[in-house]
């Protein structure tokens, strides 16, 4: 593998330049070249597995949608595919299939005929893939199922039937059992490693279920056994650094999670006292995966264009709405990054604070010492602010301060509660803001929801039924010539199909014939009606154009949006 990088100039798939970059990366961590070139995204792993594919003149594999059998793995021990970075694929009677990154290395594959006394055939795969295989192979993963086979039936079991008369100091003391320790620990790395936004734990006079969010669904896992409610309960209270004695009223706290040497991850813990005991919900913040780039979210372009110009107005009112986890978060936090500048004084009021911004001054609010959105909008005003992001409007007195602000030369940002992007109109109206001060007010009106994507792995065409398009909303001259797509399901994806989300848009501009429309007391209808005239593209067009453009489906569009 010397050659490789001479090899890949050469070949101009990489310049020189980057291959010494690539290289400067292997001195530092020690890794072999071809890893460290697709770990800095310089060549993508299937174009260097197809470059080594023609190079030695070996088919090439693609190990994630292999399953390899346990009887040909324990063919190789695990010490000789790591020293040699391979893994076998498959035997057929004398002849044992490799995947090797490496097809070259005829010191690998003599060490494997001497061990094996089998012929050797290999075939190519890229580093990262075989990194892969061998943890997923060799390196055995504790699942919470395991956790839970290991358990002593009597390892850990406190109080009666009554919760009232558990004693806090056995709480204490079950919570810090090991097998309870290692069972909540696991619970959170699984939904970790199955990409999950929201783990729920929630106990029922006959069971004890925890649930994953993936891509916007739940998903139920193994139940957990019933006598473990209070001990697990306990845990994740005391890792939130919450009262475990106080079982009446709902508690909000953090955990911060380790992961390696560099990765954090933040769960936001919520617990509600429920009929059969408390209901725990962990919100996952990954900072890694929050993307910023509002080019990445899924506007249009013309969506984005209008959104773009509204937040760079000078003053003025930016509102999201939809409702929970549907990204709004995500779409306020882009365009206070968009905004984010040395010469501007951005200040933010949020409940909670999701993620740290360098450069933003967030202030998290805390009803319990009276600070709330509407105290700490007067105070921002104090504050000689630029830009100004409040959490929600919730309430009169938070939207007469934020529309006050927007009127006094300040950008305010802000997210509402409502189901479209007209409709926020009326909600404003209903909270007692008068319609001049709406019209004075607002620049733009961003409505949004998170639709799962099909996962590319497994992603085949279908049958199109034209019928069910059209009831969609499709226009006849689109439906006819439209090729459908859907996920069959594999293991990139947890057999789901889908993998990841993208937003749907609907972005309005407060036009002039919109502000005319409200100051004479029309309907929401007629508001939407006008909006679409004038350009608006509503959340059910913008995800027909999502399935156009193959990335969703038909069921996906029906789930996130409703018929114009």
């Amino acid at each position: 593998m010397s050659r490789l990088g001479e090899l890949l100039v050469r070949e101009n798939l990489i310049s020189l330049a980057q291959l010494q970059r690539a290289q400067e990366e292997q001195r530092k961590t020690g890794a072999r070249l071809g890893y460290s070139l697709t770990k800095l995204g310089i060549i993508n792993e299937e174009e260097l597995t197809t470059f080594l594919s023609k190079q030695y003149g070996v088919p090439s594999i693609n190990l994630a949608e292999f399953e390899v059998s346990l009887d040909v793995i324990g063919l190789i021990p695990a010490e000789l595919a790591k020293r040699h970075q391979l893994v076998p694929v498959n035997r057929a009677g004398a002849t044992l299939i490799v995947a090797m990154s490496d097809p070259s290395n005829i010191y690998a594959i003599d060490d494997l005929k001497f061990r094996t006394g089998l012929n050797i055939e290999v075939v190519v795969a890229s580093e990262v893939a075989i990194d892969e295989a061998i943890t997923r192979y060799y390196e055995k993963q504790t699942t919470y199922e395991d956790v839970l086979g290991d358990l002593d039936a009597d390892a850990v079991e406190i109080g009666g039937d009554e919760e009232d008369g558990i004693n806090v100091l056995d709480l204490e003391k079950a919570s810090g059992e090991a097998p309870v320790i290692k069972l909540c620990n696991v619970i959170l790395l699984n939904a970790i490693k199955k990409r999950a936004s929201d783990i729920h734990i929630e106990p029922y006079e006959k069971a004890f279920r925890v649930r994953y969010r993936i891509d916007g669904v739940l998903y139920e896992e193994q139940p957990l056994p019933l006598k473990l409610k209070a001990a697990v309960t306990s845990r994740i209270k005391i890792m939130s650094n919450l009262d475990i004695s106080e079982r009446r009223l709902p508690q909000d706290g953090r955990i911060k999670l380790k992961i390696g040497k560099d990765k954090e991850m933040d769960f936001r813990v919520s617990v509600l006292p429920t009929l059969f005991g408390e209901k725990i919900v962990l919100r996952l913040l990954d900072k890694t995966n929050l993307q910023l780039d509002m080019t990445k979210l899924g506007f249009e372009s013309q969506q984005l264009a209008d959104f773009m110009k509204a937040i760079h107005m000078p003053y003025g009112m930016c509102l999201v709405t939809g409702p929970t986890g549907s990204g709004k978060t995500t779409s306020l936090y882009s365009a206070i990054q968009e905004l984010n500048k040395a010469t501007r004084n951005i200040s933010t009021a949020e409940d909670p604070v999701e993620y740290n911004l360098m450069g933003i001054n967030q202030v998290q609010m805390n009803e319990g010492v009276g600070l709330n959105f509407a105290t700490a909008l007067r105070s921002f005003l104090r504050q000689d602010p630029n830009i100004i992001m409040v959490g929600e409007i919730r309430d009169f007195e938070t939207a007469e301060i934020a529309v006050k602000a927007a009127l006094t030369g300040h950008l305010v940002l802000s997210t509402l509660h409502t189901n479209d992007a007209p409709s926020t109109i009326s909600r404003l109206l209903n909270m007692g803001v008068e319609p001049f001060l709406v019209t004075a007010s607002v620049n733009l009106i961003l409505a949004q929801r998170l639709a799962r994507k099909i996962c590319p792995e497994c992603r085949a065409p279908i049958e199109t039924n034209i019928k069910a398009l059209l009831d969609l909303g499709v226009k006849q001259d689109v439906a006819q010539g439209l090729k459908l797509f859907k996920g069959t399901g594999c293991r990139n994806c947890s057999n789901t199909g889908y993998k990841g989300r993208i937003a749907i848009y609907e972005v309005m501009p407060f036009y002039d014939a919109l502000k005319e429309q409200v100051l004479q007391g029309a309907s929401t209808a007629e508001v939407k009606a006008e909006a679409i005239r004038q350009g608006m593209k509503s959340l059910r067009m913008s995800g027909i154009q999502k399935l156009v453009e193959g990335v969703t489906t038909v069921e996906e569009v029906l789930r996130v949006s409703v018929a114009d």
